[in-house]
């Protein structure tokens, strides 16, 4: 095994995005391959080890099994331990149903893959690299019946500093935060994700 993680930004959309493709994360370690969320648009290459997914309730659930079906895997929320990579999957506070995030732990390094919470995960502490939540920008979005939502932009970075993630990188992002972001604002910490980009943590 190789001691560099290497962590690709399939995409970095909130749920129907005008702007980005479904948020989605491609790791490679050594020969793994492991796709994270994603959907159409934001599709990781053909050869995969296994497709994990954040919510097995998910409105992209139908698009994604046919996509995993056409590389033979089926997504699923679990956690996984191939060699000397760690892959633990965690609860987040999001829904009403079960929803979660990654710890992902390779080499002596800590990655988070947590794109939707309403609550900043604690178990997210300490992480070199955090992928996290940004549908919006300044304000929370609450689910009709208080059954959740998403955390604001602010808050995550706010929360992020107090957890002492070493870099954060807002991969969920939504219309309020698309504003935002035309209008040039920033985050008090972290940086915005970009398709495409990959980000390399190396023992």
């Amino acid at each position: 095994m190789t001691s560099r993680l290497r962590l690709t930004l399939l995409g970095v959309g909130a749920m129907n995005s005008p702007r980005f493709a479904p948020a989605g994360l491609l790791l490679r370690y050594g020969t793994l391959r492991i796709a994270f969320d994603g959907g159409p648009g934001a599709e990781p290459p053909e050869r995969l080890d296994a497709w994990l997914v954040t919510d097995e309730r998910a409105e992209l659930r139908s698009a994604l099994r046919r996509l995993a079906a056409e590389r033979g895997v089926e997504p699923s929320a679990e956690s996984l331990s191939p060699g000397d990579l760690r892959i633990t999957c965690l609860p987040v506070v999001h829904t009403s149903h079960p929803a979660y995030g990654y710890r992902i732990a390779a080499a002596g390094q800590v990655a988070v893959w947590a794109p939707e919470f309403w609550e900043f995960p604690a178990w997210a502490a300490d992480a070199d690299l955090m992928f996290a939540e940004a549908a919006s920008w300044e304000r929370p979005i609450r689910f009709r019946g208080g059954v959740g939502g998403h955390a604001d932009v602010r808050q995550v970075a706010e929360q992020a500093v107090r957890h002492r993630v070493r870099q954060l990188v807002y991969a969920h992002i939504g219309r309020p935060t698309l504003r935002a972001m035309d209008a040039g604002l920033a985050p008090d910490a972290g940086e915005w994700g970009v398709e495409g980009r990959t980000y390399t943590l190396a023992g």
